[in-house]
């Protein structure tokens, strides 16, 4: 049997200034949580992005991102490299990934630069679906589903909920321990190979103060069970 190790996937979620790139909305929030294995290394990536137009009503009441603070941040193209650097070719890990992924993809298109492809992505909102059918599957619900802990999250905010989603994510796989192998152990293959040290079992048996303690104990029961077996034989 072949073990995969190190399998690196990166959460990801994005705001925008509104719900279509097409009609001129951007993106103006990236954040990314790196999995080793499916779990949270510590490694994340964020930014905010200065989209060049304001900020629809609806966007500014859910994320609570201002036109003030986004108007001194960079603009897409010049964060574009590092965001690509820090995603690499790792799977995407998005919930409702055709929003951002549209998205990135129409910034990324507007630089000439490669395009994510939508098949690559793994859609946690496609997941939970599969798992619990007819239940409200926003990012909440599912937090509220698996008690995970929102308490810090007021608004949203693109790496507070990629560290939220891949809680998330963990859950929906089935919870934290994703496989049987650490590092270093795989190359010593005793686990699989059966190279076990034999012990010889060990003995204990019970003092003789024991003995009598256990006595005196069995003694002061009052009509114990197995009376009813010893009066039957």
């Amino acid at each position: 049997m072949t073990f995969q190790k190190n399998i690196r996937e990166i959460v990801l979620d994005t705001e925008t200034t509104g719900l279509s790139f097409e009609q001129g909305d951007r993106v103006v929030d990236i954040g990314c949580v790196e999995l080793i294995n499916h779990v949270p290394t510590g490694k994340t990536y964020h930014v905010y992005i200065n989209p060049e137009r304001l900020m629809s009503a609806e966007s500014l009441e859910i994320t609570g991102i201002t036109n003030e603070f986004l108007s001194d941040k960079p603009v897409f193209s010049e964060i574009v490299d590092d965001f690509l650097d820090f995603v690499q070719d790792s799977p995407l890990v998005i919930h409702n990934a055709k929003f951002d992924i549209d998205f990135l993809n129409g910034e990324l298109g507007l630089l000439g630069k490669p395009l994510f492809n939508l098949d690559d992505a793994i859609d946690t909102l496609d997941i939970a679906r599969k798992k619990f059918p007819g239940s409200a599957l926003s990012l909440d619900a599912l937090c509220r589903r698996f008690n995970i802990d929102t308490s810090i999250r007021s608004l949203h905010g693109a790496l507070v909920d990629c560290q939220l989603l891949a809680e998330v994510y963990i859950n929906l796989l089935g919870g934290r321990q994703g496989g049987l192998f650490f590092d270093g152990i795989e190359e010593k293959g005793d686990y699989r190979k059966g190279n076990r040290k034999f012990h010889n079992p060990r003995y204990f048996p019970p003092s003789e103060e024991e003995i009598k303690v256990h006595s005196l104990f069995l003694q002061s029961l009052k009509n114990p069970k197995w009376n009813i077996f010893l009066e039957k034989e």
